[in-house]
């Protein structure tokens, strides 16, 4: 027989632990929406955000862009060129890179970066009571924590994705090119025929909605955490877990919607 008490409790327990945390997820978005739409955006901890968020992350996001997309095409044009197929390629990467290396590799590396430090930094304000004082004084965190947040990853994560559509596909050019010895004239041929602005903004589109998920998971992980140091430390790092873990699930769902 079953024994209830090791099998049964703990997925009810784990079920249930779930789907609290989802509604509460959902009820911070929900209130991070109607929030903005009813009170003034503090502009200037947006721009702070914007540039912590956007500016700083640069070159990482680029730099991870650059070797995925070179990394990309060494495994694509030696597998095309042995069909006789190498000019392919161009239409290839162009569509790979637009529609699910760039938003997906940015997601990725700004959930660990961007994500980690807002969990982190709520988490320490949570358990040192400095959101208690900010209730105290008749304030919502959400406002002046979670807003500002949330409208800099939904603008600057488009961005980031921008730059890593043309550094990855410069960089899987310049492998095809002077490394797989691809005709320069059919790469960008075949990137141009094969490429539409649809693949483009639907990637652009993706990054926007990674960058919510990425900052409302942050946000909520940072503003629940408890105990101490610790509880910090568990905080950043299940925020980082949740979130990448969405963006996959999200990822898949959105591409077969966008570019079934």
């Amino acid at each position: 027989m079953i024994d209830k008490e090791k099998f049964i409790d703990p997925i009810g327990k784990y079920t249930l632990g779930f789907l609290e945390e989802t509604g509460a997820l959902f009820s911070l978005f929900w209130e991070t929406i109607k929030t903005i739409s009813r009170s003034k955006i503090n502009l200037k901890n947006t721009y702070e955000q914007m540039v912590r968020i956007g500016i700083e992350s640069i070159p990482v996001s680029v730099i991870t862009a650059l070797f995925v997309g070179m990394v990309f095409a060494v495994q694509i044009a030696t597998e095309f060129t042995k069909f006789g197929a190498g000019k392919m390629v161009g239409g290839v990467m162009a569509i790979a890179v637009a529609r699910e290396l760039a938003p997906i590799l940015t997601a990725v590396v700004l959930a660990g970066r961007v994500g980690a430090a807002m969990a982190a930094e709520l988490g320490t304000m949570n358990v040192t009571q400095q959101i208690d004082a900010m209730y105290s004084l008749g304030t919502t965190p959400i406002r002046f924590l979670v807003i500002p947040r949330f409208i800099a990853s939904c603008i600057m994560f488009p961005v980031l994705t921008m730059f890593a559509d043309i550094v990855g596909f410069v960089g899987s050019y310049l492998i095809c090119v002077y490394v797989a010895q691809i005709s320069s004239g059919g790469y960008m041929e075949t990137a141009e025929q094969f490429l539409k602005i649809a693949d483009v903004m639907g990637g652009l589109f993706k990054a926007i909605i990674f960058g919510g998920a990425i900052t409302i998971i942050a946000c909520y992980k940072g503003l629940s955490a408890k105990n101490g140091a610790k509880g910090v430390g568990e905080a950043t790092t299940s925020a980082v877990v949740v979130a990448l873990i969405t963006v996959f699930i999200a990822n898949y769902f959105m591409s077969v919607a966008l570019f079934k």
